[in-house]
């Protein structure tokens, strides 16, 4: 036998294992057939959140009159954003390519096959492992008559390789993916639709979050087409089932992922291509729990969607609520600290259950490290009686939640 494991995919869940397994004395091959970081690292969560960062100061730059600030932009270059997305996701797999190396873990970057249970080749070779996991990833779901052309009708792969700025786009699909490009493109002034299938935006979100990511569309002229779809495209003009007409010159598919998953009898598969949850922090999550045994609780994995405000939320909806639920909510313009950052739109809302909380939905900046402090809560059961004692300090977007334990 060569190795003990043989890992096929360098995504989250692929190198995650790779490092601890091997960091514990294990002898470990990884396979990947492109860039270590899978999704993402290369076509997912780091050049997005950058080009969102990037477009944010782009629109608070344009803003800066209200701060006294007399700032003239006498040209803009976004090639120079694209450039500037690449090198952030090339400096980041640069420190995950030692890290995997300083574990000991080695790394063949070829395709692999699964020969046998015991066998993987690759570039003609055959490595003897002890056992395969199989760490594979997705790829965009595709939908009937919206086939990717990588021209007018785009993948969230396809639209990272573009290094220019449409002048319209329709998104179909308001997941994570949607909200999160509409946002991008709505900093940058490019005009944005979104056709979702759904009543409201972000479907799988608490209704009372959906209900505000639309109001702040609508502040931000970002229109959205709500239990609609397309119905046909003709000559690039798009006809949607309620007979609106668009004509984008680009349309971004974002309607999920599809696990890429070999033809194989395997027992160990981590990560997207396992069909279950399909967040980079789970899949990192599924790997601690196969290498080092540590536990998690598939119902408290956090959900975040970035942007201005950010969106977060873990645990129970209040459309999943019984009567036996309080829910308990709290404006960010109660807080200082809001009016401070001059960002005051969103909202925290806590679900408690028997004096414990059951669920976190949070609109406001900060929220993905807010849920965090909640979710350590909901995690260690911790009563709302004893978060009563903790010292939050001010001003803060933290003593929010201070503030709603009060009223349990």
């Amino acid at each position: 036998m060569d190795f003990e494991y043989g890992i096929i995919g360098g995504g989250p869940a692929g190198y995650t294992s790779a490092m601890m397994l091997a960091s514990h004395g294990h002898s470990v091959i990884l396979f990947e057939k492109d860039r270590l970081g899978g999704t993402c690292l290369n076509k997912g969560c780091i050049p997005t959140k950058t080009l969102l960062h990037l477009s944010e100061v782009y629109k608070q730059t344009l803003e800066t009159p209200n701060m006294g600030l007399d700032i003239e932009i006498k040209n803009f270059d976004f090639s120079k954003v694209a450039e500037k997305r690449d090198l952030t996701v090339e400096k980041i797999r640069k420190s995950l390519e030692l890290a995997v190396k300083i574990s000991g873990a080695n790394v063949v970057y070829a395709q692999a096959n699964v020969v046998n249970k015991n066998t993987i080749k690759a570039e003609d070779k055959e490595y003897s492992v002890g056992e395969i996991i199989i760490a594979t990833g997705s790829e965009p779901r595709e939908l009937k008559g919206l086939e990717f052309d990588g021209k007018f009708i785009l993948s969230s792969d396809d639209v990272l390789r573009l290094n220019y700025l449409p002048k319209s786009v329709l998104i179909i699909g308001s997941g994570a993916i949607g909200i999160e490009w509409a946002r991008i493109y709505s900093n940058f002034g490019v005009e944005v639709s979104v056709v979702e299938l759904a009543e409201h935006l972000i479907p799988l979100a608490d209704i009372e979050v959906s209900k505000r990511i639309e109001r702040i569309f609508k502040q931000n002229k970002i229109r959205y087409y709500l239990s609609d779809s397309v119905e046909k495209i003709e000559n690039k003009v798009v006809t949607l089932r309620s007979g609106n007409v668009i004509e984008p010159e680009i349309i971004l598919c974002a309607v999920g992922r599809t696990p890429v998953k070999p033809d194989v009898s395997c027992e160990t598969i981590l990560g997207d291509a396992c069909g279950e949850i399909q967040l980079a922090h789970y899949a990192i999550h599924q790997a601690k729990k196969f290498a080092l045994g540590i536990d998690y609780d598939k119902n408290l994995i956090p959900s975040v969607i970035y942007g201005e405000p950010e969106i977060a939320w873990v645990g129970l909806r209040e459309q999943d609520c019984g009567e036996d639920c309080k829910k308990i909510t709290l404006p960010v313009t109660a807080l200082g600290k809001s009016w401070c950052d001059d960002s005051t739109d969103g909202f925290i809302k806590l679900i408690v259950k028997d004096n414990l909380i059951a669920g976190a939905h949070i609109v406001s900046k900060e929220a993905s490290a807010l849920i965090h402090e909640v979710l350590i809560a909901m995690q260690n059961k911790v009563t709302a009686d004893d978060l009563k004692k903790v010292c939050f300090a001010h001003p803060t977007y933290s003593e929010g939640i201070f503030e709603l334990i009060c009223r349990v």
